[in-house]
């Protein structure tokens, strides 16, 4: 792990690779941290320069204030990264909160990114937000461990709870200690603007990678409505809910190198 300064705070991140090849960024969901993508980062270090962090206020980052965790502020801090660490333009990868900041980046900073993809994301304003206020109110208060049966339903599909699967396992074991403050992380990711209209003449290419059994946003938002917005492809992944990059690897892998592959070719 290392640390960097940027935007005012510091983040946590782990790289592998040649640095003088194209760059990945993969960018975590809320309640995971960057280790949700160690798979690609081993997987795809052969051939790019992958570079995985965690988000400020969460895993090893530096904590930050409610005001300071909102998905424009996170999106600032990914632009730093980039710029500080020579990684432009580069592939954008994020899962659910990940996606929100890959969408910004591709509709306000298209000059650091070869393309935008978002796993289980939304470009929309949260539509959930009654049902989801009150979750994030109890996790200010309570933290996350009494609440991690309704979490891992929002976080995974019904095959992965269903199944037991290590990643399943894993991650209930990880979100069940995360601290109260993660509700104001939360807070800000269902408070987030839409970002459709300013999709809407990006030139960045966009993939959006959706879960069949995605419980938070399922398809269409997280596939065709993405797409839409952003004149991009759309895939859905079978067996697989919210946290399809860590519930489906393999698939998910190969769906980036195929978008990888078309994208570079072009450029």
């Amino acid at each position: 792990m290392a640390m960097i300064d940027v935007n005012g705070t510091t983040l946590a991140y782990d790289e592998a690779g040649p640095k003088d090849a194209t760059a990945i960024v993969f960018s975590h969901s809320l309640f995971f941290d960057r280790h949700m993508f160690d798979y690609y980062l081993a997987n795809f270090s052969s051939n790019y320069h992958v570079v995985t962090y965690d988000h400020r206020g969460q895993g090893e980052s530096a904590q930050a204030p409610l005001e300071e965790l909102d998905m424009d502020t996170l999106t600032d801090d990914a632009a730093a990264l980039i710029e500080a660490l020579g990684l432009g333009p580069c592939h954008f990868v994020g899962n659910s909160m990940g996606g929100f900041i890959s969408l910004r980046l591709a509709a306000r900073r298209p000059e650091l990114l070869r393309s935008a993809v978002a796993l289980n994301s939304s470009a929309e304003v949260e539509y959930q937000l009654a049902a989801f206020e009150p979750l994030v109110e109890a996790l200010k208060e309570k933290g996350a461990a009494e609440l991690i049966d309704v979490l891992m339903h929002i976080m995974f599909g019904d095959t992965s709870i269903a199944q037991e699967t290590p990643a399943a396992k894993h991650w209930r074991a990880s979100m069940s200690s995360l601290p109260n403050s993660i509700g104001n992380a939360a807070h800000q990711v269902v408070h987030r603007r839409a970002i459709v209209d300013e999709l809407a003449s990006t030139t960045i290419p966009v993939l959006a990678i959706a879960g069949a059994e995605d419980h938070a946003y399922p398809p269409p938002i997280s596939s065709e409505n993405i797409a839409a917005a952003t004149g991009g492809r759309h895939v859905t992944v079978a067996a697989a809910g919210h946290s399809v990059s860590v519930e489906q690897p393999e698939i998910v892998a190969e769906h980036l190198r195929d978008h990888f592959t078309r994208v570079d070719s072009q450029q």
